[in-house]
């Protein structure tokens, strides 16, 4: 249950900074929704770190969940934000999404 919880965990922290994205592109009231967004986003994904780490090693819950946000907001950044694919970048993210998966592999809870 706890990598379950980790897991939703790391996609709230894709809507976080999905937010940001968004907000820097608006004005007026829709960028203040934009970032309340952020802000429920923001302790929804902090809250679930925290109670994801109660039950598994912190080290490895951190890790997972700071490289879920990081490989789903590059992904949110190439679909919407049109930023670059070349070969490195999509070469990084794959060994960042190997890893996860090692960690969740050797992982003993």
């Amino acid at each position: 249950m706890n990598w379950i919880i980790l897991i939703i965990g790391g996609l709230f922290e894709v809507a976080f900074t999905f937010c940001i994205g968004k907000a820097k592109e608006s004005a007026g009231t829709e960028m203040y929704l934009w970032y309340l967004g952020f802000l429920v986003s923001v302790t929804i994904s902090m809250g679930l770190l925290i109670k994801a780490s109660q039950g598994l090693p912190l080290g490895t819950a951190y890790a997972v969940w700071s490289g879920i946000g990081a490989v789903g907001t590059v992904l949110l950044g190439v679909l919407f934000f049109k930023e670059p694919t070349d070969f490195w970048r999509m070469f990084f993210i794959f060994t960042l999404i190997a890893s996860i998966i090692g960690l969740k592999v050797v992982s003993t809870h």
